[in-house]
């Protein structure tokens, strides 16, 4: 990405004054920037103890022990932090899932306690989908209990970007993570404002993102443009599995909020299902997906937040009838065996790989808040799929 040239600083005293008046104002009026190195996003502790004896079936009950001894453990290491970080986005989207799953209050209670501080608002950057990807949250808790006050940061924000032109030489959505980040707020502000130019906008943008990073060979995305012709040591393409599971649960939620009319619904379906089935043949013996998903000898343990993305979106595929029942329920059942079985006796969530852009390297004990987050989502769609008699 180019730097900008910064503006030449205002040589006036009195001009650098008020300058440095408003500057002093902003900080106390904006939220806290978000930021990626949160030390409360996570930590991967030399020892982290025991796992937890849980079952790994897929029954109602042991669904709900495991995702209970889970959400309890993350709720008391983050219940008295504040952050609009995106790392925080999908742990607030878990803890509400958690909470109906669970029945209770106090997940849900924590995530509209982050709304009401923050006044609803996003990040800094106005642009990024990064700092757009809490809102999804806010537009949950909207759905439940419409406030107009809610939506109304994120609509003065978009209604402003959209009147900005694209930059086909800067594509907006540049990386693969974001189109789990924001289309879904897009989507969802469509939905809430019954106003389709937020989809519109939304599916232009997907498919620009799209033409540059989907393999439609591989049927996998590239992280961004400087993976396009990155190799594992085997000689394959370099695809992250939790770049790909960003994109699975993004394409996931953005076809919960997206009308069945919408006449662009068919592409979104059909790559959904490309990358479903690809996927699929890339499961590892012991149900989870590895860091780098076409050379899984290089990579021994598995990475349990991009499983946990591909857990969820797969379930919620069977579960809303787009994919297969038959071809893939076994899949989700092995999924979510190995997921339970990252479980330490505490509740902690390990094999989740720390914030990056490709595979790496991470203790077993690593945890952090994006895994557990989209852990809790897949719990409760497992859940409710294992309510659906298989066909």
């Amino acid at each position: 990405m180019s730097t900008a040239r910064p503006a030449p600083f205002p040589s006036s005293p009195r001009l650098l004054t008020c300058v440095l008046c408003l500057l002093s104002a902003s900080l106390v009026l904006s939220p806290r920037p978000a930021r990626a190195d949160d030390p409360r996003s996570g930590d991967a502790p030399a020892n982290p103890g025991p796992r937890a004896q849980l079952s790994g079936a897929v029954k109602p009950a042991d669904i709900r022990r495991a995702a209970a001894r889970v959400a309890g453990w993350q709720l008391a290491r983050v219940e008295h932090h504040d952050s609009l970080d995106w790392t925080f986005a999908p742990l607030y989207l878990g803890f509400l899932s958690a909470s109906d799953q669970l029945h209770d209050a106090r997940y849900a209670d924590y995530v509209r306690r982050e709304g009401v501080h923050f006044a609803w608002r996003l990040g800094p950057r106005v642009h990024h989908a990064d700092d757009q990807a809490v809102a999804q949250a806010w537009l949950a808790l909207y759905a439940r209990a419409p406030d107009p006050a809610m939506i109304k940061p994120l609509r003065d924000r978009y209604d402003m970007q959209m009147r900005t032109p694209d930059d086909p030489r800067h594509p907006l959505w540049w990386w693969c993570d974001a189109l789990f980040m924001a289309p879904a707020t897009w989507a969802g502000l469509a939905d809430a404002t019954h106003d389709r130019a937020y989809l519109d906008y939304m599916d232009r943008q997907w498919w620009i993102t799209s033409a540059l990073l989907y393999d439609p060979v591989e049927h996998l995305y590239s992280r961004d443009a400087s993976y396009l012709h990155k190799y594992e040591r085997n000689g394959q393409k370099l695809f992250w599995s939790r770049g790909n599971g960003w994109v699975m649960a993004g394409l996931a939620r953005v076809l919960t909020l997206m009308p069945a009319d919408y006449p662009q619904r068919p592409r979104y379906l059909q790559q959904f299902r490309e990358m479903a089935a690809r996927l699929a043949q890339l499961q590892g013996h012991d149900g989870l997906w590895r860091a780098g998903l076409l050379d899984a000898d290089a990579y021994p343990r598995p990475e349990t937040s991009g499983s946990a993305f591909i857990v969820y979106a797969l379930a919620w595929g069977v579960h809303h009838g787009v994919l297969d029942d038959v071809t893939y329920r076994p899949v989700i059942d092995r999924g979510w065996r190995g997921l339970v079985g990252e479980i330490y006796a505490d509740g902690r969530l390990g094999d989740i790989q720390p914030i990056g852009a490709a595979p790496g390297d991470y203790p077993p004990g690593a945890s952090h808040v994006y895994g557990v987050g989209v852990f809790l989502l897949a719990a409760g769609e497992v859940e409710a799929l294992s309510g659906k008699k298989s066909r």
